[in-house]
């Protein structure tokens, strides 16, 4: 391969090691890379042990820096060698502040000669995305309504307030505790979406208020770990549906299979964990319960490995906390069982509403599609109404979300349209669904791929 092109600057310092596998820098002249080889650089291509992405037209070499990258490591990394415009632009809410981590790992940028994006990508579709972003964000549509949280919040507040109080007055008899439940379940599968928003950087403008109050909310409020969210949770939005890059997907194949060619794959490969073939029967019973277990057992070990003892700290004082709540006014025995009961239920109401949106969609390895097209290939939207939108925390308006991460969720419904009509244009397929149907659409969709591989490994 012909080297990289180089054109003389003298207003550029000469620094070592420009191009090389360590962290980026300047150079004695600006050079120039062909998308060829960028796609070498994923540090899976011997000998190129690099890490390169390219951001609107220019080159980075995140060798070094992938590791300490804030949003997580490996989300960057599942970027590399190729263009992460897209993504970048999405994911992240002070472009000025970040450009301070970007700009020691400048190596060049893109020849003159090559596309704004790699070749096999549909690049009318990235411009006119990128065109629908920009008004998006000259539009407001980016801009927190902090009426709207502030209500969420106090609505959750008000439903964790009223279950402890039903219990404190009325006892623990029977019907208190069944009252008592319904109310804390809900208001820690609501403090789900309201996590999610603060994740997100969408409830307030400046990221720094949004990271703080993620981290009392998911460790104080739910017993979670904010950074152990934001490590899995962002690499789901970089690649959804992309096996091996999304970890929603871990559950293939040890418990499930999922998507009809994964599923085909493993059958003519003649391997068998589960007898996936009814795996659309044990989703009602293994699916939810064993989420709660690796849940549990994975914040644990992401904050002890990562060291992250703030985390672990206030994860720890949210057992106390609801310890010194409940257990004085219902005994531990009832305690157990009503700390048991809502975790279950609110379990069970994230796999359905998490999974609907994406199981019954496309899933496949990376084919490095343009962003648009791969956010809407790997999920679908569900009909809009005063109860959709609250129980589902509006990610019934899963595709706008996916296309704008930072978008406040009280702004979907106003961008959704312009979405429609972008999809239209290009012929992509904007599905959205009943609620129950989408319900309906995991438990089938599991049955169809169960089948896809029964079908494989006893006829391969």
């Amino acid at each position: 391969m012909a080297p990289p092109q180089l054109t003389s600057e003298a207003s550029v310092p000469e620094t070592e090691g420009a191009g090389g596998g360590g962290g980026g820098g300047g150079s004695c002249a600006r050079r120039f890379f062909t998308w060829e080889e960028v796609a070498l650089r994923t540090g899976r291509i011997p000998p190129y042990e690099e890490l390169w992405l390219v951001v609107e037209r220019k080159v980075y070499d995140v060798s070094r820096f992938y590791q300490r990258h804030p949003g997580g490591a490996r989300v960057i990394r599942h970027y590399a060698g190729q263009d992460a415009t897209d993504a970048f632009m999405a994911f992240h809410l002070d472009k000025n502040q970040v450009s301070k981590y970007l700009k020691p790992l400048l190596i060049g940028e893109l020849a003159p000669d090559q596309s704004d994006s790699e070749p096999n990508k549909n690049q009318s579709i990235i411009e006119d995305f990128r065109k629908l972003r920009s008004t998006v964000e000259k539009t407001g549509l980016l801009k927190p309504n902090r009426l709207f949280f502030s209500l969420i919040f106090l609505h959750i507040v008000l439903l964790d307030i009223g279950a402890w109080l039903t219990i404190w007055y009325f006892g623990s008899s029977l019907v208190p505790v069944v009252i008592g439940v319904a109310l804390y379940t809900t208001a820690q599968c609501q403090m789900n979406w309201f996590q999610h928003d603060l994740g997100h950087l969408s409830v307030f403008s400046k990221s720094k208020w949004n990271h703080r109050l993620h981290l009392v909310i998911m460790c104080l409020m739910k017993g979670l770990a904010a950074k152990w969210w934001n490590n899995l949770h962002f690499q789901h939005h970089a690649k959804p549906n992309c096996f091996r890059k999304d970890p929603d997907l871990n559950m293939h194949p040890f418990l499930f299979v999922l998507g009809k060619k994964l599923a085909t794959e493993l059958g003519v490969q003649k391997k068998k964990f589960m007898p996936y073939n009814h795996q659309h029967k044990y989703f009602f019973i293994s699916g939810p319960s064993v989420m709660l277990p690796f849940f549990q057992f994975s914040v644990l070990y992401f904050s002890i490995k990562r060291k992250q003892w703030l985390e672990l700290t206030f994860l720890i004082s949210y057992y106390i906390r609801i310890c010194l709540m409940y257990i004085p006014i219902m005994g531990l025995k009832c305690f157990m069982i009503y700390c048991f009961l809502t975790r279950v239920l609110e379990i069970w109401c994230f796999t359905w509403v998490s999974q609907m949106n994406h199981i019954p969609m496309h899933i496949d390895y990376d084919e490095n599609t343009d962003w648009m097209s791969t956010q809407l290939q790997a999920t679908c939207n569900v009909d809009q109404s005063f109860f959709n939108d609250w129980f589902t925390g509006h990610l019934n308006f899963q595709i706008e979300h996916h296309l704008f991460p930072t978008m406040p969720r009280h702004n979907f419904w106003k961008v959704a349209p312009q979405v429609k009509s972008l999809c239209a244009k290009h012929r992509i397929d904007y599905q959205c669904k009943p609620l129950l149907t989408a319900f309906g659409d995991i438990v089938r969709s599991l049955k169809d791929s169960g089948e896809a591989w029964y079908d494989a490994y006893t006829h391969a």
